[in-house]
C-alpha cells in the first residue's frame, strides 16, 4: 500500500477566493495580514485575491485613514456557469448564519 493512501486528502470545498470573501463579510475592516493568518495563506496571496474580487465587482475598497474598508456586492452572481444565476449572498448568508448560531466555534481547517 502506498504512503499517500494512508494520508487523508487535503482538498476542501471552498477556494481561497471564497474564504477571502467570507473573511471580508465577517469583518469589512479586516487587515490583509489577519485574513492571511485566518485562512492559512500568504499576505501576497490575499492581496491578489482581493484584487481579483475587486476587479470582478464582488468587492469595493475604500481607504479610511491608513486602512482599507471593504464592502461586498452581495447581488453579484457566481462565475461558474452552473451557479451563474445565483447571487453570492447565498454563500455569505450560509456562513454568517453559521457564525451566529455557533459564535464560540472556530474552523481549524
Amino acid at each position: 500500500m502506498s504512503t499517500s493512501a494512508n494520508r487523508p486528502s487535503a482538498w476542501t470545498f471552498l477556494t481561497h477566493h471564497a474564504r477571502v470573501l467570507l473573511e471580508i463579510a465577517r469583518d469589512p475592516q479586516a487587515r490583509v495580514r489577519d485574513m492571511a493568518a485566518t485562512i492559512g495563506i500568504t499576505e501576497r496571496a490575499v492581496q491578489g485575491i482581493v484584487s481579483d474580487l475587486h476587479q470582478a465587482g464582488y468587492v469595493s475598497i475604500d481607504r479610511v485613514g491608513r486602512r482599507n474598508e471593504y464592502s461586498l456586492n452581495l447581488d453579484a452572481r457566481f462565475r461558474y456557469r452552473t451557479e451563474a444565476n445565483l447571487p453570492v449572498r447565498l454563500l455569505i448568508d450560509m456562513f454568517t448564519q453559521h457564525d451566529l448560531a455557533n459564535p464560540d466555534e472556530t474552523d481549524t481547517d
